[in-house]
């Protein structure tokens, strides 16, 4: 059984790799703002993802010309950036979708080939 700190770190990692094409998906349906974006990561069975994590993210696509950005009326305090995607980050997100779907048949079948059977000790 794998330690729960390793597991942790483990799924931590595999998010890094993969949150900003998550993040593009989530908007892909719905504009949304940086709280919404964490609550959906979290629906989604992401876990807790911090805000300070998706911040820095959100403004680096927005950056790359993946997002934009337009400021909404609160109704409990100051206006909010609620962040959209871009023609390009549709296109973006295409692109990575097709690029991870062949990754993941490779980490599949490669797993899975290479699975030792059940019960065996190794």
């Amino acid at each position: 059984m794998i330690a729960t700190d390793e597991a942790a770190e483990r799924q931590a990692q595999l998010l890094r790799g993969c949150l900003d094409m998550c993040l593009l998906a989530l908007l892909a349906g719905e504009p949304a703002h940086g709280y919404e974006l964490v609550r959906r990561l979290d629906t989604a069975g992401f876990g807790p993802v911090s805000y300070g994590t998706v911040y820095p993210l959100v403004t680096r696509l927005h950056r790359l010309g993946l997002v934009a950005d337009m400021r909404q009326p609160s109704p409990t305090g100051p206006p909010r950036k609620v962040y959209r995607l871009t023609d390009t980050g549709h296109q973006r997100l295409t692109a990575w979708r097709r690029q991870w779907t062949e990754f993941a048949g490779v980490v599949n079948a490669t797993i899975d080939v290479h699975a030792p059977p059940p019960g065996d000790k190794r």
